[in-house]
C-alpha cells in the first residue's frame, strides 16, 4: 500500500476518534492517552510489530489491548478506538493514526509544535522568553521540543512546519562561506 493511502486511512481513523472524543467531551483525556501510547510505541517497537502480526487472532489482540489499557490507565474511549483499529486489521498504521490525531488536536486547539535547538541547555527564564516571543509572533500556543546540539556552536535554530529559522553560529558561518566563494 502506498504511503499516501496509509496517511489518508490514518487521517480518517484519527478524525473519527477526535469526533467521538468531542461528542463524549473527553478530548483532553484521549489526547493524554495518545501521547502516552506514542511514547510506549516509540520505546517498544516490538509492541506494534506483534499487534500487526496477522497470525495473532483479533480476540487475542483485543484482550491484550484491554490489559495494556488497564495498566496504563487508558480511557475506555481510547480503548474503543484501538479495538476498532484491531477489528479492521489497521494496527500497522497505528503510529500514523495516533500522530494524525495529535495533529488534529493541535489544529483545533490553536497549538503548534516547535523544535528549538541550542548549543547548550537554556535556562528556564530563556525558555520562557523564547516561548512567549514565538507564541506572540505565531499567534498559537507553542508545544516546544528543546534540543541541545553543541555542533551549532551558539545561537538558535527554530523549526516549525516547513519553516526553519537558523540563527546559529554554524549557520551564519556557512552562509558567510557561501558568500565569500561567490555563491548564491
Amino acid at each position: 500500500m502506498k504511503k499516501d493511502s496509509k496517511n489518508k486511512i490514518a487521517h480518517v481513523y484519527a478524525q473519527a476518534l477526535y469526533e467521538a472524543s468531542e461528542q463524549g467531551k473527553v478530548t483532553d483525556k484521549v489526547y493524554q492517552d495518545i501521547l502516552l501510547l506514542l511514547d510506549v510505541f516509540t520505546k517498544n517497537n516490538e509492541f506494534v510489530k506483534s499487534f500487526s502480526n496477522p497470525i495473532w487472532d483479533r480476540d487475542s489482540k483485543k484482550s491484550a489491548l484491554k490489559e495494556i489499557a488497564e495498566k496504563l490507565k487508558i480511557s475506555q474511549d481510547t480503548l474503543n478506538c484501538l479495538s476498532v483499529v484491531a477489528d479492521n486489521d489497521r494496527f500497522p498504521e497505528i503510529d500514523l493514526i495516533l500522530r494524525a490525531f495529535v495533529e488534529i488536536y493541535y489544529q483545533k486547539h490553536n497549538m503548534l509544535e516547535v523544535e528549538i535547538t541550542s548549543a547548550k541547555a537554556l535556562s528556564n527564564v530563556q525558555n520562557k522568553k523564547i516561548l512567549e516571543a514565538l507564541s506572540l509572533r505565531l499567534g498559537k500556543k507553542i508545544i516546544p521540543d528543546f534540543i541541545v546540539d553543541p555542533e551549532i556552536l551558539g545561537g538558535l535554530k527554530i523549526k516549525y512546519g516547513s519553516v526553519m529559522i537558523d540563527d546559529s553560529v554554524l549557520g551564519k558561518l556557512n552562509r558567510l562561506e557561501i558568500m565569500m566563494k561567490g555563491g548564491q
